[in-house]
């Protein structure tokens, strides 16, 4: 097991709630979720070169719904599987990075 340290914080009751209700959805635990959202903060603060998005464009398309259920449910899966949070993003661009 690694080495782990408490991180404790007040947060705002709304926002506990939306943390709470989301980790519930995803099956994870409080410390896994948590450190997935710390994770990929970091991590996209780190490629991003912070999270301002400057020099990024954005890409927007529609898919049929049930393709979105199948992505949805494949993200939700691999989250669960990993015990970190795989983005709807994350999950398109290492497609297209793959793909090219």
């Amino acid at each position: 097991m690694a080495n782990t340290k408490n991180l404790c914080a007040q947060i705002d009751i709304a926002l506990h709630n939306r943390v709470t209700k989301e980790k519930d959805r995803l099956e994870m635990t409080t410390s896994q979720y948590i450190a997935s959202l710390l994770t990929e903060y970091y991590k996209m603060k780190d490629e991003n070169g912070g999270i301002n998005m400057t020099g990024s464009r954005t890409m927007a398309f529609q898919i049929p719904e049930e393709l979105f259920q199948r992505i949805k449910t494949h993200l939700a899966r691999e989250t669960a599987r990993t015990g970190v949070k795989l983005t709807q993003r994350d999950f398109v661009l290492g497609l297209i990075e793959q793909a090219l």
